[in-house]
């Protein structure tokens, strides 16, 4: 299901996830679902009036089965530059694997098996970093290189699983799918401090909210 939240700017409901695309003078796929969310995804991107060869760049929030599933199904007609935190792209494109010692690090091992490594070049984006119109953060916690983006000029912030929503309001990303709470926890603070406001948040699990975006982040910003 394709959900337009602002204009430019859509929503793919997915298995259990969400992936948005954003027009930024060309579209932009943020996160890619699962590995059976390829059609859907695929479907979404020409409903809005798109082909999958028109993505100019995919933006990755984070490294996980539900957000980089579907990126080698894509392909070859997906024939874009991946960006994603370091960390984060290491393990997308098998130069590290995620800890045993951690127990989200142990259920990303588990579920390696099933994601398929593009095929496509993944590079590293820098905490405030530009990419495009959107602005790249560093926000750790629910994994290592939790990336969150601010785009100022379609006033949208990407906050991935950082947050999630329950009932319009967002709350932190849970202890059990998390590296470090404590670390989620500053991320929201830095983020909040660090951004412009923005209307819509985009995020992984949730309803998106199509308003006060930011003010909602700064409202969890000072309860955690």
């Amino acid at each position: 299901m394709v959900s337009k939240l602002a204009a430019g700017v859509w929503q793919f409901e997915l298995r259990g996830v969400s992936a948005y695309l954003v027009d930024d003078d060309g579209p932009v796929l943020v996160d890619a679902g699962t590995p059976f969310d390829a059609d859907t995804i695929r479907t979404g991107i020409e409903e809005v009036g798109y082909a999958v060869e028109d993505i100019e760049q995919v933006l990755l929030t984070h490294y996980d089965l539900d957000h980089v599933g579907a990126l080698a199904a894509l392909e070859p007609a997906l024939d874009a530059p991946v960006y994603a935190g370091a960390f984060d792209g290491r393990v997308l494109t098998g130069q590290e694997s995620p800890p045993l010692t951690n127990r989200k690090g142990a259920l990303q091992r588990a579920m390696g098996p099933f994601v398929t490594q593009p095929d496509l070049e993944v590079r590293t984006v820098a905490d405030g970093e530009e990419v495009g119109s959107f602005t790249a953060y560093h926000t750790p916690g629910h994994t290592p290189g939790h990336v969150a983006y601010v785009n100022d000029q379609s006033s949208v912030g990407v906050l991935g699983d950082l947050v999630r929503e329950s009932d319009s309001a967002l709350k932190p990303s849970p202890w059990i799918i998390s590296y470090d709470t404590t670390t989620v926890q500053d991320s929201i603070v830095s983020l909040a401090e660090q951004t412009s406001e923005f209307d819509v948040a985009c995020i992984g699990h949730g309803t998106p909210l199509t308003s006060g975006g930011s003010d909602a982040l700064h409202t969890l910003a000072d309860t955690v």
